[in-house]
């Protein structure tokens, strides 16, 4: 739980402004996904990125938590104890490493990441900066997506391999800028033909 967040500020705000608050971020969010995700190629993701937060178990508690600032699944999160919306999104969405996340056969770990598709890690990539543009607005600095990955990254359940090229992607994106993040995912895109690669993919191409 990050203390510095006001948990109660959707409060403050009236139901149409969460409504169109809410409507609002996802739209912009949707654009500067699709935007992303045509530079590096993937025409149809850009297009159908998040659809489900249109549908009514995501979307009803997305507006009733909003507060502008950051995501109501965090706070359905906090005051529910899980996010009904979150577990329906992640589940419909490969894009997110969650969706990745299964069964080990060994036990050991019990659970664990498995390796996503590059076209899926390449949507991930630009959902990551569309969310802090989003969500950080005038503030969204091209450090933003790596620093908030960053804060929890040592526990996150990913395959290494699609870690390994997530963070060279967002650690691009810091230091070289958007431009040359997405450029670097649509040459691996290309060299993966949007799919199979191993953790030495990331020096193979700079």
């Amino acid at each position: 739980m990050d203390l510095n967040r006001d948990y109660t500020a959707y409060k403050k705000k009236t139901f149409f402004q969460r409504l169109f608050g809410h409507l609002g971020t996802v739209i912009k969010h949707k654009h500067h996904v699709r935007v992303a995700c045509f530079k590096m190629g993937l025409y149809w993701q850009g297009l159908v990125h998040d659809l489900s937060k249109f549908s009514p178990t995501e979307f009803f508690p997305s507006v009733k938590y909003y507060s502008g600032t950051f995501s109501p699944n965090v706070t359905d999160r906090i005051l529910n104890g899980a996010s009904r919306s979150w577990l329906h999104h992640k589940g419909r969405n490969k894009h997110h490493f969650e969706y990745w996340i299964d069964y080990s056969a060994r036990l050991d770990p019990p659970i664990k990441g498995c390796r996503m598709p590059m076209k899926y890690v390449a949507e991930m990539v630009a959902d990551r900066y569309a969310a802090c543009v989003a969500y950080n607005k005038e503030n969204y600095k091209q450090g933003d997506a790596w620093a908030y990955y960053s804060e929890g990254k040592d526990n996150l359940i990913i395959e290494e391999a699609t870690r390994a090229v997530l963070e060279k992607a967002l650690i691009m994106m810091r230091d070289e800028g958007e431009e040359a993040a997405f450029a670097y995912m649509k040459r691996l895109l290309k060299i993966t033909k949007k799919n199979d690669y191993d953790e030495t993919i990331v020096s193979k191409i700079q």
